[in-house]
């Protein structure tokens, strides 16, 4: 759920241009009076059309549509991936000159793999504007791309979906079916974030999705299969001016449960009463989930060499599903120093839910903690 900032390829960042970018990064996470006028904002509850909702939502300001995954070879080689594109509205309105390359939208993707048996973590980050066909998005069929990074339906059918990405050290060639319908999060599909009116998104995700391909590194191909997590939210501003991040969980069982939880954290440490999250039980049933209902405890931390310490394991308990489990991060550093630091990366789980032991694997991320 990760909120970031963009910059466009080929542009020189004077002092004065950095300047600029750190402010259109608080404004882009919703801080302060940043937000400009013009823009919509998720304030109430609306109802969710598919596959049109897949789509874009230019009247806000940013949008993302965000893929985790666990995924192992038949030889048990695990590898954790994400490809996230994001969108961003520069300005409110449709562009009024005739120019192919006029835009007010531009894109940002990135690219992430976790190689659990050699320990390693690859990343790469692209921008593109939404013109001359080098990024955009189509809800019918369904399609988002940036460039050769691209997610798209099978045959026109929205059922199955492929993502394609890669750089010159790594790629995925992946098919993906979902196993569970979409959880709307949240309030039928609006997340607050905050008391004030509009520090929200409208967040749905498909917590189940059977997963298969290959993964390649360097000369190496290597067949997987797996489950994946789509995240997709949409806002034009989400936090509070006292905020300062995040700790968010996807987490599939191997009871068939699945959870997602995110922590908001106060500067002061405090952790926000509109954090939330949802429970899915195997049928695709849902439990609403309040700060109340979980509880959290960091037990170790991975010190970044760029600056900032990031808890990478966590105890979790909550009590009205009878789940307590400890998540441990696959490798400690799974950070992205990307336009934005934070950290992203692939969870295994083990522990108890009722009498029943269980286990499995997930992603967490978790923002403001990078000096």
């Amino acid at each position: 759920m990760v909120l970031a900032l963009w910059s466009i390829p080929g542009c020189s960042r004077s002092p004065d241009a950095q300047a600029d970018a750190d402010r259109a990064l608080s404004s882009f996470l919703g801080q302060g009076d940043s937000t400009p006028e013009g823009f919509a904002r998720a304030e109430t509850a609306r109802e969710f059309r598919f596959p049109e909702d897949h789509g874009a939502h230019p009247d806000y300001r940013t949008e993302w549509w965000y893929f985790t995954g666990n995924l192992a070879t038949d030889q048990g080689r695990h590898f954790g991936y994400q490809l996230v594109l994001f969108r961003f509205a520069l300005a409110p309105g449709r562009v009024e000159r005739s120019s192919a390359w006029a835009t007010k939208q531009v894109y940002m993707a990135h690219l992430a793999l976790t190689d659990v048996e050699s320990q390693e973590f690859r990343f790469h980050e692209r921008f593109a504007r939404n013109a001359a066909g080098l990024a955009g998005v189509e809800a019918s069929p369904f399609r988002v791309w940036l460039e050769d990074w691209r997610v798209e339906a099978v045959d026109g059918e929205d059922e199955t979906w492929t993502l394609q990405a890669g750089e010159s050290d790594m790629a995925i060639s992946l098919t993906l079916s979902p196993l569970k319908p979409v959880v709307l999060q949240g309030d039928r599909g609006l997340s607050r974030k905050g008391p004030e009116p509009g520090n929200a998104s409208y967040y749905y995700s498909l917590p189940r999705i059977a997963t298969k391909g290959v993964i390649t590194l360097g000369d190496e191909h290597y067949p997987v299969a797996g489950l994946s997590w789509l995240d997709r939210e949409w806002s034009t501003s989400a936090l509070s001016e006292e905020q300062a991040g995040w700790d968010w969980f996807s987490l599939q069982l191997n009871n068939g449960y699945d959870l997602m939880y995110y922590q908001l954290r106060h500067k002061d440490g405090r952790v926000e009463p509109f954090s939330s999250g949802t429970l899915i039980d195997p049928e695709g049933g849902t439990t609403a989930l309040r700060r109340e209902d979980v509880f959290l405890e960091a037990l170790d931390t991975w010190e970044s060499p760029l600056g900032g310490l990031y808890p990478v394991a966590w105890r979790m308990e909550i009590p009205l599903a009878g789940l307590e489990v400890e998540i441990q991060s696959m490798l400690k550093n799974q950070e992205l120093d990307t336009s934005v630091r934070y950290w992203e990366g692939a969870v295994e789980v083990k522990g108890k839910q009722g009498d029943e032991e269980v286990s499995g694997h997930g992603y967490l991320e978790m923002t403001g903690y990078a000096r």
